[in-house]
Order: C-alpha cells, then sequence, then structure tokens
C-alpha cells in the first residue's frame, strides 16, 4: 500500500470534513513540529510522543508566537473555536494516516483543557490601571473672560 502524501490526505480530509480550513492542518502540523523540538529542550531526550494536552499547550505557545494578538481573528477564520477543535482536527490526521496515536489516545483528551478567551486573548488585554485617586483640592475657578 502506497503512503499517501499530506498535501493529497488534506484534500480528502477537508472535503469529508470542511469544518476546517486547509490551512487550519497545515497550521496544526507546523505546532506538533513546534511542540515536539520544546519538549526536547525540556526533557532532553527525543519525544516519542505528544499527549493531548501537550499538543494543545504546544498549539497555544505556537500561534501566540505566531500570530500575537491576531490568533483569535485567523482562528475564526479557520472554524477553530475551541480545544475541541483542535482535538477533531487531531483525529482527522489519525484516521488519514498523517498523525499516529497510542492506545491511551482519545478525543476527551482535548475537552475543556483551556479557554481559548484566556489562552488568547488576555495576554494581549490592556492592564488594567489603578483608579485614579480623588482630589481633595478645590478646582481653582475659572477666570471670567469678558468680550467687548
Amino acid at each position: 500500500m502506497q503512503k499517501i502524501g499530506f498535501a493529497e490526505a488534506l484534500d480528502s480530509i477537508v472535503a469529508s470534513d470542511p469544518r476546517y480550513q486547509r490551512d487550519a492542518y497545515v497550521f496544526l502540523r507546523d505546532a506538533l513540529d513546534f511542540t515536539t523540538k520544546q519538549q526536547k529542550k525540556i526533557k532532553g531526550a527525543s519525544v516519542r510522543h505528544v499527549s493531548g494536552p501537550e499538543l494543545l499547550e504546544g498549539v497555544r505557545q505556537y500561534a501566540l508566537k505566531e500570530f500575537g494578538p491576531m490568533v483569535m481573528t485567523v482562528f475564526d477564520n479557520w472554524g477553530i473555536h475551541s480545544c475541541e477543535d483542535v482535538g477533531n482536527m487531531v483525529f482527522n490526521l489519525i484516521g488519514a494516516g498523517i498523525f499516529g496515536k497510542t492506545e491511551e489516545d482519545a478525543i476527551e483528551d482535548f475537552k475543556n483543557v483551556y479557554d481559548f478567551e484566556e489562552a488568547f486573548v488576555k495576554p494581549f488585554a490592556p492592564a488594567k490601571s489603578a483608579p485614579a485617586k480623588a482630589s481633595t483640592e478645590m478646582p481653582m475657578p475659572r477666570a471670567a473672560t469678558s468680550s467687548k
């Protein structure tokens, strides 16, 4: 059996499940690469498998790095609105033979791992400043001007 390429797999996936844009899958593959490289830096050894929550953390970091405050705009355009959407895409790629999985992996691993608003909007929200102190001094009266 001939192994299907990534581009062909995406054609098939997007045709059968149009919820997510093709670019979202390319991003997800890149986010997986980013995640495995990050784990190698932390753990030292080669990484054989990335769990759902680990991948979601990599997706979060990579998306913030790549898109900054535009993450939600890009994700909305791609059809990604929650961690569950990332899980659906992962399992679409598993079904196409592009990603692998272990017996322990389940779609439930991607449920409610983090809130998109907290993960992608809050880091760019302006810091709340302390309320201004109310002045105890009386305001100076304005000088009256006369017009002649």
